[in-house]
């Protein structure tokens, strides 16, 4: 398909900053589909179906906990949820700018010496997994900055009871990158990419590259990862003119594209007019693709999963905005300082930095990772209370 900007008639305004079950991203929900065989098949008069159709229920999945293990406690919250996967920030550096995910005028960074090393990195990855975390995410900033990233594979890779190691990255470097890291043992791959238009790639992102990312996906394509996930967050009057043709990237590819709504981070000046709820999104995809149908997600999954006919591929949409899936969520976070963070949209965060480093005792750590986990929240306070609150930009936590 031939693009042009001229296509894209005033996507510069209205921006003024950013499974199928293998899935990943912030929390997870049970997502029940209306129908008898867990689809939902649309045809016939678009009319006949509201957004309701993909109204989703949040189960918290206690049946698959294991019980009788008391070092597994350390990673169940007072509302039962069981976090069984972690996601490892290695860098508060990136190659891009993107608005939505750093200040316009940038970050201050941590020195080097208070960044966690790759033994302490190792170390701690162990005591988690060693608990029953069973997948880990590898994020930044930009994690394949980081000189040391193959090293740090290899290592979490040979975690025994680690079943899934993941990186969400970029792309811009990646295609160079990858064939290593895969021997490494990383296992997937998530490649964040929010237009189709070059033009439209330099002005988020504040540097060029985006060759370079569609590269990156057709080299994962060409590796064997299935599915290579691509993330694309949507805001309005910049790339939601786009959202059929990164649909059309699932037809011939083993691609699945994330839709995600715009989420308040400090500095990205959110704003409930930039945002497309899914509801709108699924509109748009229906009239264009009638055959989409809703596949079944795991109980922690983040996303809502479609396949469509003839394609490849899959859509998701992950709706952290307008339907939450705190109910769900099993996942954990540890900032490239170190800092434990027990959600994404929650400021509070507790050092395993420091006491790793005064010589504390894996049972010691555990001690302060349980009351992290137990202090956990049955929520996060909703989009316009987080778009108040004061939480680190996007660049510190990590994708």
């Amino acid at each position: 398909m031939r693009r042009s900007l001229s296509k894209f008639p005033g996507w510069r305004f209205g921006l003024g900053q950013f499974n199928y079950l293998l899935v990943n991203c912030e929390a997870g929900s049970h997502c029940a589909s209306r129908s008898t065989n867990g689809e939902v098949i649309f045809s016939g008069n678009l009319n006949e179906y509201s957004t309701r159709t993909f109204e989703t229920s949040c189960a918290s999945s206690l049946e698959n906990q294991p019980k009788d293990n008391s070092v597994s406690d350390m990673l169940v919250d007072s509302f039962g949820r069981l976090h069984t996967y972690l996601r490892i920030s290695l860098t508060e550096r990136c190659n891009l700018r993107c608005q939505y995910c750093m200040p316009a005028d940038g970050v201050e960074l941590t020195p080097n010496a208070q960044l966690l090393s790759n033994a302490e990195i190792l170390r701690l990855a162990n005591l988690f997994v060693s608990s029953g975390v069973n997948k880990i995410r590898l994020t930044g900033g930009e994690p394949t900055v980081r000189k040391d990233i193959e090293d740090i594979c290899l290592g979490l890779s040979k975690l025994k009871g680690l079943e899934t190691l993941t990186m969400t990255t970029n792309g811009i470097t990646l295609a160079r990158k990858l064939p290593r890291l895969k021997e490494c043992g990383l296992s997937s791959v998530n490649i964040s990419l929010d237009t189709l238009v070059p033009a439209k790639f330099e002005f988020m992102t504040r540097r060029k590259g985006h060759e370079k990312v569609m590269n990156s996906i057709n080299a994962a394509v060409d590796l064997g990862y299935h599915p290579v996930k691509v993330n694309c967050v949507v805001m309005r009057g910049f790339n939601d003119d786009e959202i059929c043709d990164f649909v059309d990237l699932t037809r011939e590819k083993p691609i699945n594209v994330r839709f995600i709504e715009f989420m308040p981070f400090d500095g990205n000046v959110w704003n409930v007019k930039k945002l497309v709820p899914y509801s709108e999104m699924m509109d748009t995809v229906i009239k264009h693709f009638p055959s989409i149908k809703r596949l079944q997600d795991h109980p922690t999954d983040t996303a809502k999963n479609f396949a469509i006919d003839g394609h490849q591929g899959r859509v998701s949409f992950i709706t952290s905005m307008t339907e939450h899936f705190c109910a769900g969520c099993n996942r954990l976070r540890i900032l490239a300082d170190g800092n434990f963070k027990v959600c994404l949209f929650g400021p509070s965060e507790v050092s395993l930095r420091d006491p790793l480093r005064d010589g504390a005792e894996d049972d010691e750590l555990r001690e302060i990772i349980s009351a992290a986990v137990k202090r956990k929240k049955a929520s996060h306070a909703g989009m316009f209370d987080l778009a108040k609150t004061a939480n680190r930009p996007m660049i510190h936590i990590g994708g």
